[in-house]
């Protein structure tokens, strides 16, 4: 089976938590797999993600829209 390629658009989930009577918000990224993004990689490149996965191989491959694929590749040579 080929590799099923389709853009994603991160998540942001927004939370409040209670600690001895303080009140804490806080905010995450998370793509569909509920895979954590951290802040500096949104900011850096964007909120929208490629995901290729091939499930024959148990290959998926998650990068920024903003980066060709080429020059992921390249990345994960080195």
């Amino acid at each position: 089976m080929p590799m099923k390629t389709r853009t994603v658009r991160v998540r942001e989930i927004r939370g409040k938590k209670t600690l001895k009577g303080r009140t804490y918000e806080y905010v995450y990224y998370t793509l569909p797999l509920n895979i954590y993004v951290r802040k500096n990689v949104i900011e850096k490149w964007g909120p929208e993600f490629v995901v290729e996965s091939d499930p024959d191989k148990g290959i998926v491959i998650i990068y920024p829209k903003a980066l060709n694929r080429q020059e992921v590749v390249e990345e994960i040579k080195q």
